[in-house]
């Protein structure tokens, strides 16, 4: 890993946090490392993560008042546009807090790349803090029968699964259209959108788990489960914090 600002902003801590993290567990067992600094890093994440999940969950509570807007000035884009604007400041929605978290989580999710994939087949003093020391002892790259270094389809398949189960928390399916409608470029592009999130995405993460290596998945499928738990927290606290939907206190 070559140094620069990603390295030092990114790779740097989140490779000296592994070998930490290697060095006090029992064993230096990679496995435990490894899911340990991925809710560290979701951890850090979880306040960005939060408003992006909970923002998701108003916004499909709100959608018959977002489709009585729409029907009402069908004829009117940019005064459709405007009220839908004003509906979401009303209750107190950010529409684009969700590309706010996919564009902080890029570079994080590279970077891990770059950890998991170089950086555990050779661990490199000199990429280290001064006050962090590389553990006295080989480091258990063994997990549950699966040697991390290595490819998993077992794992791959994991990470695909709770992949699936993770969109289909976060993305329901698209409504069905009223018996007579005709659907429109964009709710066929909607409804595209939705399928190819929804399968193909699962296989996408499976392919790419699979062909890195396991540590690749066990990180993805720990990630899912962070993801899956707070979906269903905030769908849990929805019934008294969106239901019915309240305007924001000013």
């Amino acid at each position: 890993m070559e140094t620069g600002l990603f390295s030092t902003i990114f790779y740097q801590p989140l490779y000296n946090a592994l070998v930490f993290l290697i060095s006090v567990i029992p064993g230096g067992n990679v496995g435990l490392a490894i899911i340990l600094l991925t809710f560290i890093v979701r951890g850090a994440l979880l306040p960005l993560s939060h408003k992006s999940v909970v923002s998701q969950a108003k916004m499909r509570s709100l959608a018959p008042h977002l489709e009585k807007v729409k029907e009402k000035h069908k004829d009117d884009k940019q005064e459709q546009a405007r009220k839908v604007m004003e509906l979401y400041k009303e209750y107190g929605i950010n529409p684009f807090s969700g590309c706010l978290l996919v564009l902080v989580q890029f570079p994080i999710i590279l970077a891990l790349y770059f950890v998991f994939f170089k950086g555990l087949s050779h661990l490199n003093a000199d990429h280290l803090y001064s006050f962090i020391h590389l553990p006295s002892f080989a480091p258990s790259m063994m997990f549950l029968g699966i040697i991390l270094s290595s490819k998993s389809i077992i794992l791959a398949g994991i990470a695909a699964v709770t992949q699936y189960f993770q969109i289909k928390l976060s993305i329901p399916p698209v409504a069905p259209l009223a018996e007579g409608v005709k659907p429109t470029f964009k709710d066929d592009f909607a409804k595209s959108f939705n399928v190819q999130m929804r399968y193909m995405l699962p296989l996408i993460v499976f392919g790419v788990s699979y062909s890195i290596s396991a540590a690749i998945a066990l990180y993805w499928t720990t990630s899912n489960l962070f993801s899956i738990g707070h979906e269903l927290f905030v769908k849990r606290k929805a019934e008294d914090i969106l239901h019915p939907l309240h305007p924001r206190k000013q």
